[in-house]
């Protein structure tokens, strides 16, 4: 009679093998259900001008998003300090560009001539939003937009960033190569860093921004927070398909060039200090240094010394009779950025020579027509309230007296809109 039941041959082996595989398989689906998938995703943040310029550094992060231009007009001038930061602490890098709605060729260029010591270095990305964006709907834009910087870059394709209610107007870019970061919320609550945000994946996306809410240790204000389905490997391969940098670099590329110490507004750059977007020493000299070149850091302060001391500096009157003002377009400006240093809205109130407010030159006379906006006099500013944005982001600690002067109970609880005195 021979044995039947070889515990030693092939066949409990290949048994042996089978139950193996089920194992490991059954591993990696318990990981994929739960929170451990987001070992190999990468978490982030992505920040404008409206931030700190060391808020890159505050937080803890996989990434930093910093946008550098707007249309054909405007150039972030943290951006230099804002990536800087980032790369001082470790992070990806990403750099992108707000759809004005202009000639898309122009844009690309505008684009490219202000951030081209990023290309591949940082992954490239296009905003396309409804806001201060004359072609939003029109789907070709975006296309045009990427080609254009695909051509222009020889062969690095952005990704586009969107609303989740209108991907489909990205359609063209997406079938041109680019990768997709949507933004849908499940809430407005304040959130930290997630995992598996709500619906995540829905879109085919590469990134998802989950929250514009988000609250991480090292700041009080709140931040859009994002997760990239990926690891560093395929976040570098974004930035630089042929992978011939290795999406890094030790050197410090500008955006733009500095802008002349003429140009700048030192009032309101004083103010910003004030609110803490520059930082505290050694850092508040590094970043404002960086930004508007050497001795600004000096220049500021000793405004920022005076008014502390009980000086008061002063700042232009509308006409008493009319409301109206008139400023002269510096370059890199753009309504929306006289508008915030002026405090003077809405945007519609404007009158400039073309007629399209997204069409404004240096040197040029822009005028504030008064419309239906309040607009405070002697040395009182003001600002409006955006989506997401709250007190803290302009006035740091002051931000419980700002809103007691302003009438506000709880400075957490401000409605987008709101326009702040002080």
């Amino acid at each position: 009679m021979g044995n039947t039941n070889n515990r030693n041959g092939p066949g409990r082996l290949k048994r042996m093998w089978r139950k193996l595989a089920t194992m490991i398989v059954a591993v990696v689906v318990s990981l994929s259900l739960g929170t451990g998938i987001a070992f190999a995703d990468l978490q982030g943040i992505d920040v404008s001008g409206w931030q700190p310029s060391d808020i890159t550094s505050r937080v803890t992060a996989d990434f930093a998003i910093v946008k550098t231009t707007q249309g054909t007009g405007y150039v972030n001038p943290k951006a230099n300090a804002q990536i800087a930061n980032a790369r001082k602490t470790g992070k990806e890098i990403g750099i992108y560009h707000y759809a004005g709605g202009g000639d898309c060729n122009a844009e690309a260029d505008y684009f490219l001539r202000h951030s081209a010591g990023y290309v591949r270095k940082a992954v490239l990305i296009l905003d396309w939003e409804s806001d201060q964006n004359a072609q939003w709907g029109n789907g070709a834009w975006p296309t045009c937009w990427v080609n254009r910087v695909k051509q222009r870059t020889n062969g690095v394709i952005p990704m586009v960033y969107v609303q989740a209610s209108a991907v489909n107007q990205v359609a063209g870019a997406r079938a041109a190569g680019s990768g997709l970061w949507v933004a849908q919320y499940a809430t407005t609550a304040p959130t930290g860093y997630q995992d598996h945000p709500w619906k995540l994946g829905a879109y085919g996306e590469a990134m998802r921004q989950y929250t514009s809410s988000g609250v991480l240790p090292g700041y009080s204000g709140y931040l859009d927070l994002n997760v990239f389905r990926g690891d560093r490997t395929a976040w570098r391969k974004y930035a630089d398909p042929s992978g011939s940098t290795g999406g890094g670099g030790s050197s410090t590329p500008a955006p733009a060039p500095t802008p002349s110490h003429s140009q700048v507004d030192w009032e309101a750059l004083a103010t910003a200090v004030q609110r803490g977007e520059y930082g505290n020493l050694p850092q508040r000299r590094t970043n404002l240094d960086a930004a508007y070149g050497a001795g600004a850091y000096d220049r500021v302060q000793a405004i920022v010394n005076a008014r502390m001391g009980g000086g008061n500096a002063t700042t232009s009157r509308p006409t008493a009779s009319t409301g109206a003002r008139s400023v002269t377009v510096r370059h890199g400006d753009t309504i929306s950025a006289i508008a915030r240093r002026t405090g003077l809205y809405p945007l519609s109130a404007w009158r400039v020579p073309s007629g399209d407010i997204n069409r404004i030159y240096p040197g040029q006379t822009v005028t504030y027509g008064g419309g239906n906006a309040t607009v405070s006099t002697g040395s009182r500013r003001s600002i409006v309230i955006g989506y997401g944005d709250c007190l803290w982001n302009h006035f740091g600690a002051n931000s419980t007296a700002i809103a007691r002067a302003n009438g506000i109970g709880d400075p957490n609880m401000v409605r987008a809109g709101t326009r702040i005195y002080y």
